[in-house]
């Protein structure tokens, strides 16, 4: 048994990974989501969408903003009036559409919806050459997979997949916690925030303050997850439909060793379909390193 056997596919990169083979008419992608045994719910919608985009017919996004914004920037960047679907909570976000939006700077980019990194990483991806200085998280990560796709290109092989590094340093950081022990966490992206505040790393100012698109997510992060902690707390159902909501409170009240009843289990499948089974085994994982 190893903790590793539960951590899902970094989602982020994959995508990312994805974005870069469609643009260039590569197949990888495709090759790869459809060996995996396990996708997310975000990725399971990228290998329907990848199969999509060489056709004319509608694209399904699932849930994910960041594929949507990445392929509707495309779309806009190449001219090719794709319609695209949008399931569950997607549906209620507000995301800025006008195509216009191809012809503006990064700087100006990351001021929309809320502050995401989004549409400045599908400009990047779809090559703005910018560089700007202290660049957000997930743009940094954007950085570093072109350059890691392209590296790979020219030794003639395919990129390399990566797995989710914060989900894996929350699982750690709570079976550390669930052992009586009191691990250093630090938040370094908005991702880490549900994780961060639940187990007092964080308190909700500073999440803000640092990260202003935790607004624009499944929900207002920053404000569900103070409602989230009220209803444990109360010993009341726990309705978010947010992954990240629902798995930051689980695994605080598996800490606390109460229960706790989750209205939507299955949301969590948008980006660690793992997690439950992850939970029910954790006390066999507290010594395994």
């Amino acid at each position: 048994m190893n903790i590793k056997e539960y951590i899902p596919l970094d989602k982020s990169w994959i995508i990312r990974m994805g974005i870069l083979d469609i643009l260039n008419n590569k197949d990888d992608i495709i090759k790869f989501l459809e060996k995996q045994k396990v996708l997310s719910d975000d990725l399971d919608a990228f290998y329907q969408a990848s199969i999509a985009w060489k056709s004319n017919e509608p694209i399904d996004i699932g849930e994910s903003g960041t594929l949507y914004r990445f392929l509707k920037f495309a779309s806009w960047k190449l001219n090719l009036n794709k319609e695209f679907i949008i399931q569950g909570t997607l549906k209620t976000r507000n995301i800025t559409d006008n195509s216009k939006i191809v012809n503006y700077s990064l700087k100006e980019l990351l001021k929309l919806d809320n502050g995401t990194s989004q549409w400045a990483s599908a400009s990047v991806l779809l090559g703005n050459k910018e560089v700007i200085d202290n660049p957000p998280y997930k743009l940094k990560l954007t950085y570093d997979a072109i350059s890691h796709w392209n590296n790979q290109k020219a030794k003639n092989k395919s990129w390399l997949p990566r797995y989710d590094e914060t989900i894996l340093n929350q699982a750690i950081t709570f079976l550390e916690l669930l052992n009586n022990k009191k691990p250093n966490f630090t938040p370094k992206q908005s991702e880490d925030y549900c994780f961060a505040r639940a187990f007092g790393y964080i308190i909700k100012e500073d999440g803000e303050s640092k990260w202003s698109s935790l607004k624009g997510h499944e929900s207002n992060r920053i404000e569900e997850m103070e409602k989230m902690i009220r209803c444990a707390d109360l010993g009341e159902n726990i309705d978010s439909k947010d992954h990240r909501v629902i798995q930051a409170i689980t695994m605080r009240q598996k800490v606390n060793a109460k229960d706790v009843n989750i209205k939507y289990p299955e949301s969590v499948n948008k980006s660690w379909p793992q997690f439950w089974r992850f939970l029910k085994d954790s006390e066999k994982l507290i010594n395994i390193k």
